[in-house]
């Protein structure tokens, strides 16, 4: 079991509502269009494929998908949309669970490698990815730019929403490479708010890089959205493909 914390049927229940606006056909189109055109005609394979938002509608598209998913509960939430003999989904973590087969594409969105808390687990997540992919295959990782130019000296929090419903803010550790991210979501209309924090190590996109290159994989194409549009020194995140040699 990698360090990653698990998500519970609580949180796996209300987590198709609360991405309503991320999972919407607008929203999701460059997504999966980016992610198509990359896996062909062969197979993809999402790590931490969650409740489906991406894998189903890839499915959708035509590509067969398969997923690896270490909440059971995030899994069944999946599995009331598709059956298991058309997105199949193994139990297990990312960073060394193994599914029959070879595949075009593998992929992990939403800052999810960030859920692995040590630099050993992602370096595994990359090389686990290689060792599923065919040669010519296409390793895909959504992430956030560490946003630490934001912290002014002796600050250790920036808020990344503030609006009627929600107060999110992150919390730094310089040393560790670690965040939290603070969630304050009002429920109902009579004032209370329920609390969640989660815990993510943040990794810079060269130091992905060298993890590529243990795992004998190069960087292809680095762009700032699933747009295609330029990554540059502001952009807050990046889509970053990695390839196996033929």
């Amino acid at each position: 079991m990698t360090s990653s914390e698990l998500w519970t049927r609580a949180n796996a229940e209300r987590y198709d509502a609360e991405e309503a606006e991320n999972s919407s056909a607008e929203a999701l189109g460059p997504t999966l269009d980016f992610l198509a055109d990359l896996a062909g005609d062969g197979r993809a394979l999402e790590f931490a494929i969650g409740t489906g938002r991406v894998g189903v509608p890839l499915r959708e598209r035509g590509v067969p998908v398969a997923g690896i998913e270490l909440s059971e509960p995030m899994a069944a939430v999946l599995r009331r949309k598709v059956d298991e003999a058309t997105l199949p989904v193994t139990i297990g973590d990312m960073a060394t669970t193994v599914v029959p087969g070879e595949f075009s594409l593998v992929y992990l969105v939403y800052n999810t490698i960030s859920n692995l808390l040590t630099q050993d687990e992602q370096v595994k997540c990359f090389r686990n990815a290689a060792r599923h992919l065919a040669p010519g295959g296409r390793f895909v990782i959504e992430l956030g730019v560490p946003p630490l130019r934001s912290l002014p000296p002796g600050q250790s929090a920036v808020p990344f929403d503030v609006s009627e419903r929600h107060l999110g803010f992150d919390t730094f550790d310089l040393a560790e490479q670690i965040l939290v991210s603070h969630h304050f979501t009002r429920e109902g209309d009579d004032g209370h708010y329920r609390r969640d924090n989660s815990r993510h190590r943040y990794a810079w996109p060269a130091e992905l890089d060298l993890m590529a290159r243990i795992a004998g994989l190069t960087l292809e194409r680095r762009v700032a959205d699933w747009t295609g549009a330029p990554f540059g020194q502001d952009s807050p995140k990046h889509i970053s493909v990695w390839r196996k040699p033929v």
